[in-house]
């Protein structure tokens, strides 16, 4: 049983899904952070921008590399098209990069590579959850409890026995009846508030970063992000936050600001101390393991998490099970 519908969650019930395992999937409704989000898979940028190590750019690099097949398996439409960066100091970004081991160069002052993929979240959730089916259903886990060689875990109106339990509840509070490390582990991830804006119109015809914000092709649209607020959970749109964020854009964009017609959006991600997600079994509780944190990462990590926990389930080791362990904190 997977606890919640983000793409963690999502990615992990597909993968065991199609390695034979009977899977359900509790799906909470409301919000979903998944959905609050332009569905970046940029090792590269992301890499770049947050100055990580080298080692954890192979890690966002291998998360990149399971996508094409992930996605062919899943339905899911991925994106291959340039990623630039604009303004700011364009040399120190292309001297990350190359630090890092990743391709780009210089074109006309614009730092552009090659190693970004994208995929549209709203299209991506529809799929995986189409190959999903009846696993999906709709309800709130309110306690879950050990039981013989499995879990029984208890939802409003009902109770339903799995052999594993798989946590994937982005920043959502601890579960009742969670053992003590694992509970303590979910009530210490941070919560992060991110803000984008939706148009429908064409803006850019690939990703366009910058100081201060994005702006990303979205369908026949775009998308604009993102703000980054540590410590907030309340999603309601930030007037001020969407300002900042569409000044930021054209500064990217290199236009004169013109009226748009802009939906705002908030939702609230989840993140360690390190910034990597939290994912294989948790430290004190047999069959229990965790898909959580991802930080901004969640779209580029999900088949990766997803293969951790998988392999973990079925007592085997990845590559990347250490880094992501949750017993490292």
């Amino acid at each position: 049983m997977i606890v919640g519908a983000g793409v963690l969650g999502l990615c992990t019930a597909f993968e065991l899904q199609r390695r034979g395992h009977a899977v359900r999937v509790v799906d909470p409704g409301g919000p979903n952070a998944s959905l609050v989000a332009a569905g970046m898979i940029a090792p590269a940028m992301e890499s770049a921008v947050d100055a990580v190590s080298v080692a954890h750019a192979r890690l966002f690099r291998a998360g990149r590399d399971l996508w094409p097949a992930f996605a062919e398996a899943a339905g899911v439409k991925l994106s291959a098209r340039p990623s630039e960066w604009r303004g700011g100091d364009v040399d120190a970004i292309a001297s990350r990069l190359v630090a890092l081991g990743f391709e780009a160069r210089l074109e006309a002052g614009r730092l552009v590579t090659d190693e970004d993929l994208q995929v549209e979240p709203m299209q991506a959730m529809g799929a995986l959850s189409a190959h999903l089916g009846d696993a999906v259903i709709p309800g709130r886990v309110i306690g879950m409890a050990r039981e013989g060689d499995g879990w029984m875990v208890r939802l409003e109106g009902e109770s339903l026995q799995a052999s594993a339990v798989v946590l994937a509840t982005g920043a959502a509070a601890a579960i009742e009846g969670s053992p003590p490390a694992a509970w303590a582990l979910v009530e210490a991830i941070q919560p992060i508030r991110g803000q984008i804006g939706v148009v429908s119109r064409a803006l850019a015809a690939h990703v366009v970063r910058g100081p201060g914000a994005y702006v990303a092709p979205m369908g026949e649209g775009a998308v604009i992000g993102a703000t980054m607020e540590p410590g907030r959970r309340d999603t309601a749109p930030d007037p001020a936050a969407g300002e900042r964020l569409m000044e930021a854009a054209w500064r990217v964009l290199g236009g004169a600001p013109e009226p748009l017609a802009i939906q705002w959006r908030g939702g609230v991600r989840g993140a360690s101390p390190d910034g990597l997600p939290l994912a294989g079994p948790a430290p004190d509780g047999e069959r229990l393991f965790l898909a959580l944190a991802p930080r901004r990462n969640g779209w580029l990590l999900g088949p990766l998490v997803g293969a951790v926990v998988a392999d973990a389930i079925e007592g085997r080791t990845s590559t990347y099970a250490r880094a992501l362990d949750p017993g490292r904190f």
